[in-house]
């Protein structure tokens, strides 16, 4: 018999619509996975409840999973693990007292999927101020998962739901544009590809995967007269790359890469910086696109959007959980691909 997939979602912001999404997921997958919420058991069920009376959660206590397990509820009920807030909730208002019991709950989640009590972890949207009005120096999941698992180097991969999927991994992240280039280094830039190459084999199950890379500069240089980053750098980066048997190409111009006829054959595109790939693939697949951390010992993904502060205050009923509907069945088909993978080395 199969397994059911293991997947913890961390609910994310309690005034967004993170507790809605993630509450109206669980419940519509229950029938072929074991979807861990983890977040404030009381709040959670009284946000289900207010959902539809027929959903079911049952509350478990951390203390109790590190003793003796997580159990199973099967099909009918959806299990949490409590991590109880510090202040109540206003749908729509920001709260810093529940910043660090927010954090906590990405803390467990990492704890339960390193201890194998999960296969994967999928997070609702968070708000990164109320961690840092909390006192707590955040930057992002990406950046705190890697530093909690120990991880020197992840990317950061956004994937569209459609047949066949766009993939576009990063190079850099959040940096000002004015940083970029100097960020982008023979050793990082290589280490990079590797990354991607390696988690498209074991978590994607693709044999040969082929990754199309842009150029930092208009026209990808165009010879070095817009820029000399290609020639320098990215370059060379791919002929190491190749000569390790990688199969990448380019440098692209991103203005003319995103077409059918480049994209038709490519497993993933790397971009040099954020607003050069992400606005192509959110234009594609805004609401039902999906957020991926490569590089780390475990397997995440998220939303593509945020907390919708402004949805959560207009009531229950107006957020659309497609995006978390194809977080959770992504990290489902990666851990399945990832124990395939392990099976045959």
């Amino acid at each position: 018999m199969k397994q059911r997939p293991r997947i913890a979602i961390t609910c994310g912001e309690p005034a967004g619509i993170g507790p809605e999404i993630s509450i109206r997921a669980a419940w519509q997958l229950r029938s072929s996975i074991d979807a861990i919420l983890i977040g404030d058991a009381a709040f959670l069920a009284m946000t289900a409840a207010a959902i539809d009376p027929a959903i079911q959660l049952v509350a478990v206590s951390l203390q109790a999973v590190r003793y003796s397990g997580l159990p199973s509820f099967g099909a009918e009920r959806v299990a949490v693990i409590d991590c109880p807030l510090e202040a109540p909730v206003v749908p729509g208002q920001l709260n810093s007292e529940n910043g660090r019991s927010v954090l906590q709950t990405l803390d467990i989640a990492i704890e339960a999927a390193q201890q194998g009590w999960v296969d994967a972890i999928v997070t609702a949207p968070l708000q990164k101020s109320t961690i840092n009005d909390a006192g707590v120096p955040f930057t992002g999941h990406t950046e705190y998962l890697a530093e909690k698992t120990g991880t020197a180097q992840v990317v950061m991969m956004l994937a569209s739901t459609e047949t066949p999927p766009l993939r576009v991994a990063l190079a850099t992240t959040h940096l000002a544009l004015k940083d970029v280039p100097d960020a982008i280094t023979f050793d990082g830039l290589l280490r990079t590809l590797q990354i991607v190459d390696g988690d498209l084999r074991t978590k994607f199950g693709l044999a040969h995967p082929r990754i199309l890379v842009t150029g930092l500069n208009p026209h990808a240089g165009e010879g070095g007269y817009l820029g000399r980053e290609e020639i320098d750098v990215i370059i060379p980066v791919l002929q190491a790359a190749q000569r390790a048997g990688l199969d990448v190409r380019g440098p692209y111009p991103a203005d003319t890469l995103f077409q059918p006829k480049y994209l038709k054959d490519a497993d993933c595109v790397l971009a040099m910086y954020h607003d050069q790939g992400l606005p192509v693939l959110k234009y594609a697949s805004f609401g039902n696109g999906i957020n991926i951390t490569l590089g780390l010992p475990i397997i995440r993904t998220s939303v593509d959007h945020g907390t919708a502060l402004d949805l959560a205050a207009a009531g229950f009923g107006r957020a659309d959980h497609g995006s978390m509907l194809a977080a959770i069945h992504a990290a489902a088909a990666m851990a399945e691909n990832r124990r395939a993978s392990a099976a045959t080395l």
